[in-house]
């Protein structure tokens, strides 16, 4: 079970001041108990907190994707922490190689480093300036496909939409929103939540219908959407990161394949590595989140060790229910 922290984090979105537009279009939407915040508002078929909800909507109104841009796209809680790590060491892997001593992603939470559109750059500011980011830029986004800037889809920019098995996201997704809950409000039940997931009610769930948007995406512009499992990434991370390469237009070259820089890459970036570095140890998001609370653990299956046969077979009914035909299995 996951412990209650001592010191719960501050959470800036909480304090978050609304919007006039944001409040009204609030009071309009349908509403469920949040697992963190006591609300969860339903908006574009999908559920947000209200703070969340206000950089969304700052986001499709402000952001202009240019056609060199990256956005990593994820479910919560499904590797994208890991994901962010090496797509800012690949994508700068001449400007800071791997193997230096001042490396960016050894002082800095892999979070800071490829910032959330609507949980951080259209959050903090309505309209951010965004010239400071050198091409190609590169961002990360929990949004459904359906939710994006109208800007992303129709200009050239590449999305890497990575997604969990939906067992693993559950307990990840649970164990996180504890460490982010108030003292006074107690931890969730397992149970409790458990419900809420199945039924669609988590942040940015559905699970099942976010990943069917870029599955189905990837299917139709797989120029474009780049989908991949965190399974499959930890099965094959060499394999996984070449071809990433090959879709972003930066293969590695004989050279850099030569002199171990895959490796190198993915040595940097691994778990291990990152979670005991100390800022990842000690250090916190201007957001609030401790930064450890990002490095739980990042094993396959752990949800053996937590989920009850009639759980397992409750997800797997699911599962085969809302992906059935679509050629997406678990």
């Amino acid at each position: 079970m996951p412990k209650e922290p001592s010191h719960p984090p501050d959470l800036k979105y909480l304090k978050q001041e609304l919007t006039q537009e944001c409040k009204i279009l609030l009071s309009t939407l349908p509403t469920k108990s949040g697992w963190v915040v006591s609300k969860l508002y339903n908006y574009q078929g999908f559920w947000y907190h209200p703070s969340y909800l206000q950089g969304l909507l700052s986001c499709q109104k402000h952001f202009q994707a240019q056609d060199t841009d990256i956005l990593l796209a994820t479910t919560p809680k499904s590797g994208t922490t890991w994901l962010k790590a090496l797509l800012f060491t690949l994508l700068n892997r001449t400007r800071y190689p791997h193997a230096q001593h001042d490396h960016p992603l050894l002082s800095n939470n892999p979070h800071m480093l490829v910032p959330f559109l609507e949980i951080k750059l259209y959050l903090d500011d309505q309209n951010p300036d965004l010239s400071s980011f050198a091409s190609p830029r590169l961002f990360s986004t929990h949004l459904p496909y359906v939710s994006l800037p109208k800007s992303v889809k129709d200009s050239k920019c590449k999305l890497v939409y990575l997604c969990r098995n939906p067992k693993d996201t559950f307990i990840s997704l649970w164990a996180f929103s504890n460490q982010l809950r108030l003292q006074e409000m107690g931890t969730n039940s397992l149970e409790d939540v458990f419900e809420k997931y199945c039924e669609g009610v988590s942040l940015y769930g559905p699970f099942w219908d976010h990943l069917l948007g870029y599955w189905q995406e990837s299917l139709k512009n797989p120029d474009k959407v780049y989908f991949l499992t965190y399974e499959e990434m930890k099965e094959e991370p060499d394999l996984h990161l070449r071809k990433l390469t090959e879709f972003l237009g930066c293969p590695f070259s004989v050279e850099e394949k030569k002199e171990g820089m895959v490796e190198g890459i993915l040595d940097i970036c691994s778990f291990d590595n990152l979670r005991n570095l100390k800022v990842n140890k000690e250090g916190k998001l201007p957001s609030g989140e401790n930064n450890s609370a990002f490095f739980r653990n990042g094993k396959v299956g752990d949800w053996k060790n937590y989920l009850t046969t009639e759980m397992v077979e409750r997800f797997e009914k699911i599962c085969e229910e809302k992906l059935h035909g679509s050629g997406l299995k678990f």
